[in-house]
């Protein structure tokens, strides 16, 4: 069984859809017991880092997610999913996020890298390219230089560089997807990113 954690942030529904339309059911609860029960986990997510966490401690989800993870379950991050992981982010003053993967969460700095460059905006909104750097079962069949759907203002800076499958160029060159083990998560949104992303969902649910 594939759950979506439902931690009253994010494009729930979306996902859902979009795992059903590679012929996979996932479901979507915030239930406790059934998140301990599931085969895989995804946590998607748009919004604040700390209201994330927020939504997440008060319906005592934290310790079971963590301890999912730690027993090997596959974990799928999306946006939200990803930043989720690390050990703090810095959005409005610093938090503590799962602590799964040690790292930060930082802002993108507004502005041009040069001044030959067009202003970069700040959030990252759009389609950009992602450069595989590791062969995630979860990247199977994903050529290198794949466009993807983005929509964030904050990236993770993991403390390992290892952990990073894939860097996008915005600003800076970020983890837009990282890998260890069991975990497999990015930045942009598989579900809407049309073929490239269902099949990411797709090596999720059968590959991984």
């Amino acid at each position: 069984m594939i759950v979506i954690v439902d931690y009253g942030m994010g494009n729930l529904r979306s996902v859902q859809k979009a795992f059903e339309r590679v012929g996979h059911e996932a479901v979507v609860t915030d239930d406790r017991a059934l998140i301990e029960k599931a085969d895989k986990i995804v946590l998607p997510g748009v919004g604040a880092f700390k209201d994330a966490m927020d939504g997440l401690a008060q319906r005592g989800l934290v310790e079971p997610i963590k301890q999912s993870v730690e027993a090997g379950k596959p974990y799928l991050g999306i946006c939200l999913g990803l930043q989720l992981l690390f050990t703090t982010g810095y959005e409005d003053g610093e938090h503590r996020g799962l602590g799964i993967v040690p790292g930060k969460v930082v802002r993108f700095e507004d502005g041009a890298r040069s001044p030959q460059d067009e202003a970069f905006k700040v959030p990252e909104m759009g389609w950009n390219k992602v450069e595989v750097l590791r062969r995630s079962p979860c990247l199977q069949d994903i050529p290198d230089g794949t466009f993807f759907y983005f929509a964030h203002s904050y990236y993770a800076v993991p403390d390992d560089p290892g952990v990073v499958a894939g860097q996008t160029d915005y600003i800076v060159k970020y983890a837009s997807a990282v890998w260890r083990k069991n975990i497999f998560a990015t930045q942009f949104h598989p579900e809407k990113s049309q073929k490239f992303g269902l099949q990411i969902l797709k090596n999720f649910a059968e590959r991984f």
